[in-house]
């Protein structure tokens, strides 16, 4: 997930595109075109870090279980009566 991270932010960086002028559709300049793809594109690499990479004790923490996160805190001490 690091390794997608540092690729999406060094494209970012899109220099490449900073004199074209070119349309895409005809309509559309390259660099707003870019931008549009490169947003779809972060998105999708942060679904994919909260599908594999999200801490469960987060999880248990917010739902009230119980457990600890995991720097070990008690993580159950709030919201252990219900209470939202």
């Amino acid at each position: 997930m690091w390794f997608l991270i540092v690729v999406l932010a060094v494209a970012h960086w899109d220099f490449w595109n900073w004199n074209d002028r070119g349309l895409v559709a005809g309509f559309l300049p390259v660099g707003l075109a870019y931008h549009a793809a490169f947003s779809v594109a972060a998105g999708v690499m942060w679904a994919l870090v909260v599908k594999f990479a999200w801490p469960e004790g987060v999880e248990r923490w917010a739902d009230g279980a119980g457990g600890t996160t995991e720097a070990g805190e008690n993580a159950g001490s709030a919201g252990e009566d219900g209470d939202r």
